[in-house]
């Protein structure tokens, strides 16, 4: 099993990074292999929403994005963390889960989300539900913890000293990769759940 990890930081050993590491650390333990991916110091823009995907299996601007949708793909899991920036999430994170999940047609349901955000002080639950909104629309069950996954500090290394916060990163891995596990189990005894055909509901008329 796998979990595919994207950090929204630009800071290459900041909190964000120091908190994901924990996870990690829990993932090797249980026997889930990581890979982790920094998205956050990368020149990644929006969605144009021109449809070159839908006719192309891939996104028109070739870049990050297109190189992570197979990792996606073939992960169990997904993580998505971010340090807080305005009360929300890196930008450069937001526009690559924007074209990631809009570009890519394999289907996600029961792979497993989680979110992750850091911050100084406030904006970390805003944050957090910005990022998890983006499991829920693609039929993935999302990891829960002890408490909201945030983990505080401003200055480079300072996260570790949020022990409650660190705490809840690694009750996080710790409940998602038994959650893989037992959705693999399941799917082995019970397939996956029947899907409704598509609809979409206008609300213009």
């Amino acid at each position: 099993m796998k979990v595919l990890i994207l950090n929204g930081s630009p800071r290459k050993d900041g909190n964000t990074t120091l908190a994901l590491q924990e996870m990690e650390t829990i993932f090797t333990e249980q026997g889930i292999g990581v890979e982790t991916v920094r998205v956050g110091d990368q020149a990644i823009r929006g969605c144009m929403a021109c449809g070159y995907c839908s006719k192309n299996g891939k996104c028109a601007f070739d870049d990050a994005v297109n190189d992570i949708a197979p990792k996606f793909e073939h992960a169990d899991g997904l993580i998505v963390a971010s340090p807080v920036y305005y009360a929300s999430a890196n930008a450069t994170l937001v526009a690559c889960l924007d074209r990631l999940f809009y570009s890519t047609g394999f289907d996600k349901t029961m792979k497993v989300g989680a979110s992750v955000v850091c911050c100084r002080r406030g904006g970390a639950s805003a944050t957090f539900d910005e990022l998890k909104k983006y499991f829920t629309i693609a039929g993935m069950p999302v990891a829960s913890s002890r408490y909201w996954n945030s983990v505080h500090g401003r200055r480079p290394g300072e996260s570790p000293q949020d022990e409650e916060g660190m705490a809840t990163v690694r009750t996080l891995a710790r409940n998602m990769a038994f959650l893989m596990k037992s959705i693999a189990l399941g799917k082995e005894k019970y397939g996956m759940p029947e899907r409704e055909p598509s609809v979409m509901t206008s609300f213009i008329r």
